[in-house]
């Protein structure tokens, strides 16, 4: 038995929860995957994975193995590219996580020139608005938006801050309710982001000057007439284009309607929360090579921005 052959072959089965998709991932057939698997079970005499012909389930000692095993994997795996990164050739597969309409928008077109720079590294990316498990994908790098950290395995860095836009199309505006402060969004058709950390809690600051003194009036609204609720933004602005309602979205995402007239900005006197982005990768990732390159390049790449 190879056993390190063994041990990876066992962690991607785990992480991708099915033999067939564990061999496509490796380039390996069924019956090498299920032969690796009988050999590390014969060897450590305790079965790991309990299958039938439909479903799999890993037992209490194959996941205590798994989350053992995948730790020195990793670190395998960040000593061989310590020795590569020290001869400025950095290489290998690099999996990163983004959303997907600030992903096609702002992370997308950096990634691409991180690639530029690395042309030896492998980028495999996956765009999706729901929450995934990091370590259970095998994700190096996550780009997410604020908020607090789902898991004590997880570390941050914080990339970009972006402004967030009150607006609606004119055809919706000049058709709807006046609407002169936050409060009169009650009155409104919104259109929700479902995947926000807050979808249905909007805060906003006005700037006011009184006797020499500068202090912000905080409003939070509670939007209770929502009409449209979707999980990417890409669909939500569609929907505001559309006369559909008024929408909070991050403002990178709506230049060029803004510019052309198709979005109209609304309560200008009034300054949503910004919205931030953040690099999220596991612990046991943050002395790899790749993924430091990785990040810092995203922050230098934005900073300038």
């Amino acid at each position: 038995m190879d056993k390190l052959r063994a041990i990876s072959v066992f962690r991607r089965v785990i992480e991708l929860g099915s033999f067939k998709a564990a061999a496509e991932d490796l380039g390996l057939s069924k019956a090498a995957i299920s032969k690796n698997i009988n050999e590390l079970e014969d060897y450590l005499q305790s079965p790991l994975i309990n299958r039938t012909t439909r479903k799999m389930h890993i037992t209490e000692n194959g996941r205590r193995y798994y989350n053992q095993v995948r730790s020195i994997l990793d670190e395998l795996s960040n000593a061989d590219s310590s020795i590569i990164e020290s001869s400025h050739q950095l290489k290998g597969l690099l999996r990163i996580s983004v959303p997907m309409s600030m992903g096609i928008a702002l992370v997308n077109p950096a990634i691409c020139e991180f690639k530029k720079r690395y042309p030896e590294i492998t980028i495999e990316l996956k765009m999706s608005d729901q929450y995934i498990d990091l370590v259970e994908e095998g994700i190096d790098v996550a780009i997410r938006g604020g908020g607090e950290l789902k898991s004590s395995n997880l570390k941050s860095r914080k990339l970009i801050t972006i402004k967030r836009v009150l607006c609606a199309s004119p055809e919706y505006v000049q058709s709807a309710h006046e609407l002169s402060s936050p409060d009169d969004l009650s009155s409104h058709s919104c259109l929700l982001y479902s995947l926000s950390s807050s979808p249905t809690n909007w805060l906003f600051r006005s700037r006011n000057e009184e006797k020499d003194k500068i202090k912000y009036d905080v409003k939070a609204v509670d939007i209770v007439s929502a009409s449209y609720i979707v999980n990417t933004g890409i669909a939500l602005k569609q929907a505001a284009v559309a006369g559909l309602g008024i929408m909070l979205i991050p403002q990178t995402l709506v230049d060029a309607e803004l510019k052309s007239g198709q979005l109209i900005g609304l309560l200008p006197e009034w300054q949503a929360d910004d919205h931030a982005l953040y690099a999220v990768y596991p612990y046991h990732r943050e002395s790899s090579p790749k993924v430091r390159a990785f990040i810092d390049f995203l922050s230098d790449y934005f900073s300038q921005d």
